[in-house]
Formats: structure tokens, C-alpha cells, sequence
């Protein structure tokens, strides 16, 4: 076989052709490609190079699945105690307009009987906003692994740092090419804890993405995925304005979701109201967690409807309620009884120690 640089070179002679004489890798050559990429095998000239162009010609479906197989075959996927498990990975370059509480639903979500993870990183470009990394990091002084609260807490927080360092090593790089690559797309997609059950709910941005997403999503070892274009990108489905959200199980399925399809007329206009509220608020940590606490102990102000919304409509397409509008009354009682409160301070305090 040639050498990291040889391969590398022929690769990029066949992508970054131009327009009209750009080739597609196969599957195994977009594989080793990035593959190369993620072992520092290659200079980071011919790696930045190869990421911008990879994003230029626009991205096959094979050549998805190759970069996702790079990506997934170097995390070692860690198995737990649990019947079920959801990962939720939002976008790992964050947030930024109005108010989200992902965050802060988590506990909520594995109070109501559903163990939860969120999967993310520290702010990535181009958007550079917040994640669910940064809270944890840079409000709660939560910096070290904390897998291993996961059984106990049924509820827990996981930074790429730990999960694959790889890919956290091209933190620099991403930020020199500025655009997103596709590892943007299918960071959000990998596994790295296992269950009896896995769920994924993630999204995709740009139309088109669900495809490739789709089609991992069958190959991947997550017996359901939930794929949709939320707010600002999030797994907050159907509270900005209709969501397309895709599940694949053992098929695929298109589902519309808006505020009435989802829930009853009182519970759709109060969620309404709340998101017109958090319009007029700006976004940042110190303002997320403190409305997210108060969320969590009192179930009131606007936080706690968004909260309670996406728990649960994200409860409800795992398969733990029949429909959302129970999975939210669940959560919001949830909310109004402090427990959620209770665990997620105490999480906290245990992580830090």
C-alpha cells in the first residue's frame, strides 16, 4: 500500500478537481482518507485541504459512510447497566439566538424514567456558540470524565475530549478552515456508550443531510435515531415552526410536528407564549442556568415550558408515552416537584469531586 502522504495526494487529486472534474471517493477511500486525517498521518495543510474540498464537491452518501466508519471505528464504545439509553447530540458549534435549555432537560428527561446522556464538545466554529460542554465547564467548574455517573444519576454529560481525542485534536484546524466539514454532520451520530437500547435523537441543519444521516443511522448500532431540523438547529422539535423529523427503526418515517400536532390547544399556546417570551432575552450561560435552575426547582417561567416541551416530545418519539402531550404533563409535574432539581445539584457536586 503507498504511503499516508501518496494516499492522500490521490485523494485529493480526485476531489479537489474543480467543479466539472472532481471525482467521488468510494466508500474505503473516503474511510482511509479521513482515517489518515484523524491518526496525524498526514501534513495539516493536506488535511485542512482535504476537508475544505470534501465540503466544496458536497458529500456522497458513501463517502458519509466512510468518514462516519473513520470516525466511529476509533471510539470504544463503553457498555452500561441500563435497559435504555438516549444520547442527545445537538450541533457541536452551539447556539446562539434565543434561549435553549437542552441543558437543562436531561434531568428531567431520566427523572420521567428514561436514562439520557448529552453528547457534545466546547464551542466549535463557525458559529461558536454555546454547548452543553461549556455550561458544564465554564458555569459549574465540571471539567473532569463523568461516565461513570451515568448508572447512579441515570442522567450525564459527554465532551468529545474523552470520547475521541482524535477528533478533538482537529479542534485548531477546524477553526483555521473556518467552514463547517462534514465531521460537523457526523460527530453528531456516533456511539460512544452502549445499552441494552439505543436511542439517538440528533439533527441535521441543511436540507439533504438527513439522507446521509438516514442512511447511517442503518448501519450504525442505535436501534432508533430520531433525525430532525429543530430550532436553531437543536433537538427542540416543533416549537419554532413545523420540524420534519425522520425515524429510523427498522424503517424509516417522516413525521411533521408543530405545536398542534403535538399538543392540545392550551399546552401549544402556552409554549408559544413562553418562546415569544425567551425572544427578548439574550442567550448566555450565566442567564441559561440561572432560568434553567429556577426551571428545575419551581416548574415556572418560560424556561420550564420549553423544558418540559422538548422532554416531552423527545420522550414520546423514544416510545416511553404514547403522545407528547403526555410526556409533557409528566415533565412538568416533574418540574413543580423539585426532584429533577435535587438530582441535578447533586450530580453536579458529585462530578466536581
Amino acid at each position: 500500500m503507498p504511503d499516508p502522504e501518496s494516499r492522500m495526494k490521490d485523494y485529493l487529486q480526485k476531489i479537489a478537481a474543480g467543479p466539472r472534474l472532481s471525482k467521488d471517493l468510494s466508500e474505503e477511500e473516503a474511510q482511509d482518507a479521513l482515517g489518515l486525517i484523524l491518526d496525524d498521518r498526514v501534513s495539516k495543510i493536506r488535511a485542512g485541504v482535504f476537508l475544505i474540498a470534501a465540503r466544496m464537491k458536497l458529500e456522497t452518501v458513501p463517502e458519509n459512510i466512510g468518514y462516519w466508519r473513520a470516525l466511529q471505528n476509533r471510539v470504544v464504545p463503553i457498555t452500561v447497566d441500563l435497559d435504555q439509553l438516549l444520547q442527545i447530540a445537538d450541533p457541536f458549534d452551539g447556539f446562539r439566538r434565543i434561549p435553549y435549555f437542552g441543558f437543562y432537560t436531561l434531568p428531567v428527561i431520566a427523572q420521567l424514567g428514561l436514562p439520557v446522556y448529552g453528547h457534545s464538545a466546547l464551542p466549535l466554529p463557525p458559529k461558536f456558540g454555546i454547548t452543553f460542554e461549556q455550561i458544564l465547564q465554564d458555569h459549574y467548574g465540571v471539567k473532569e470524565p463523568r461516565l461513570a455517573l451515568l448508572e447512579k444519576y441515570s442522567f450525564t454529560y459527554l465532551s468529545t475530549a474523552n470520547t475521541l481525542p482524535q477528533l478533538e485534536s482537529l479542534r485548531s484546524l477546524r477553526t483555521e478552515i473556518v467552514k463547517r466539514p462534514m465531521l460537523a454532520t457526523l460527530e453528531k451520530i456516533l456511539m460512544p456508550v452502549k445499552a441494552r437500547k439505543n436511542i439517538l435523537a440528533t439533527t441535521y441543519f441543511h436540507r439533504g443531510y438527513e439522507i446521509a444521516l438516514t442512511e447511517i443511522a442503518k448501519l450504525s448500532e442505535f436501534d432508533k435515531v430520531i433525525i430532525g431540523n429543530g430550532m436553531e438547529g437543536t433537538t427542540l422539535f416543533g416549537v419554532h415552526k413545523e420540524t420534519k423529523v425522520f425515524i429510523q427503526e427498522k424503517t424509516t418515517e417522516q413525521k411533521n410536528l408543530s405545536l398542534k400536532t403535538l399538543y392540545n390547544e392550551e399546552t401549544a399556546q402556552r409554549i408559544a407564549e413562553a418562546h415569544e417570551e425567551l425572544k427578548t432575552i439574550e442567550s448566555n450561560p450565566g442567564t441559561l442556568a440561572e432560568m434553567g435552575e429556577n426551571a428545575l426547582k419551581t416548574g415556572k417561567g418560560p424556561a420550564s415550558l420549553q423544558i418540559a416541551s422538548q422532554a416531552g416530545t423527545l420522550t414520546h418519539l423514544s416510545g416511553l408515552f404514547a403522545t407528547a402531550q403526555e410526556g409533557f404533563d409528566h415533565a412538568l409535574t416533574t418540574l413543580k416537584s423539585g426532584t429533577a432539581y435535587n438530582s441535578f445539584m447533586q450530580w453536579v457536586k458529585e462530578a466536581k469531586h
